[in-house]
């Protein structure tokens, strides 16, 4: 059962210079899903849920979210969902109970009722129940802003970027809560910049400059970069190696990744000797190749740079 169904969304800003943030997406999320939205700023993450959560309207196409239209049943779908944005929006100036508080009264509910839901994030922010929301570190902020997204036991749950900016210790802590929520048959829809959190969703769409660039699991789409992948370790700039390679007859592509380059060869035999050859001939040491498997990453880049041709 599809809870989200969107067809040709697009939205467009501005009226001198137009930006087109969404250029026609279409795709579907199935019923207690973890549907990722991947990409970079700018790629129209955003704006695409703000559209779902009926905060925004499209300039065309239509949309659905457990049923209903965003722009017409937005009040049905408001009381339905919880919101998570980017940005930490709830009140600083009340301590974290109050918040809480707050938002349960505007939902007609207590946090006593909504317990049984949010119990595994509340005990971890509990103990700081009277201390203000701007006091809070910022993981301890995710988990509170993600404790009042869902006081009222949404079926739908959006979480716009919700472990940018926050430590690897929290993000961490955090992919877990959200994991967890499956077992309540809650849906949810986050978007990340983080290539290495699409493996933690059910499914995932790639999304770069108001385009869907791929949507499957994160397994199917890692096993569908269809070239040899190569990482390639010198001791020496990877930045000059990157220039050098590019003047290499056979490139297919290159790209930096951490302290490796990943590479791609026009021919589909097993090129090492002869690349390890013209790299060690054009002066560098150490040179180390490998065949490796391709990650979304890897992916993601190679669909970016074809999109851009």
């Amino acid at each position: 059962m599809s809870v989200i169904e969107v067809k040709d969304l697009k939205k467009s800003y501005g009226k001198k210079e137009i930006v087109e943030a969404l250029k026609g997406i279409s795709f579907k999320v199935e019923q207690n899903e973890i549907f990722g939205l991947i990409g970079p700023d700018g790629a129209g993450k955003t704006t695409l849920i703000r559209i779902l959560a009926s905060l925004m309207v499209a300039d065309s196409g239509t949309a659905t979210v457990i049923g209903k239209d965003p722009k017409v049943d937005y009040q049905y779908i408001r009381n339905n969902i919880g919101y998570m944005p980017g940005k930490f929006s709830l009140y600083e100036d009340l301590s974290v109970k109050e918040n809480l508080e707050f938002f349960a009264t505007t939902f007609g509910t207590t946090i006593a009722k909504s317990y049984d839901l949010i119990k595994d994030i509340y005990q971890q922010i509990e103990p700081f129940n009277d201390r203000k929301a701007g006091a809070l570190s910022g993981g301890m902020k995710q988990k509170l802003a993600l404790c009042a997204a869902m006081i009222h036991y949404p079926k739908v749950l959006f979480l716009d970027e919700p472990t940018t900016g926050v430590d690897p210790v929290s993000r961490k802590e955090f992919w877990n809560i959200i994991k967890g929520l499956k077992k309540h048959n809650i849906t949810i829809v986050v978007s990340t910049p983080y290539m290495d959190e699409a493996d933690l969703c059910d499914k995932v769409a790639l999304i770069n400059n108001g385009e869907i660039l791929s949507i499957d699991s994160p397994e199917n789409i890692a096993a569908s970069f269809n070239k040899k992948l190569y990482a390639i370790e010198v001791d020496g700039s990877n930045y000059h190696l990157i220039k050098t390679l590019r003047k290499y007859e056979f490139i297919d592509s290159v790209f930096p990744f951490g302290e490796l380059l990943h590479y791609t060869d026009k021919r589909d035999a097993d090129i090492k000797a002869d690349l390890q050859d013209y790299i060690e001939k054009e002066g560098y040491k150490k040179v180390s190749i490998k065949e490796i498997k391709s990650n979304i990453e890897d992916v993601f880049i190679r669909l970016m740079n074809a999109q851009k041709k």
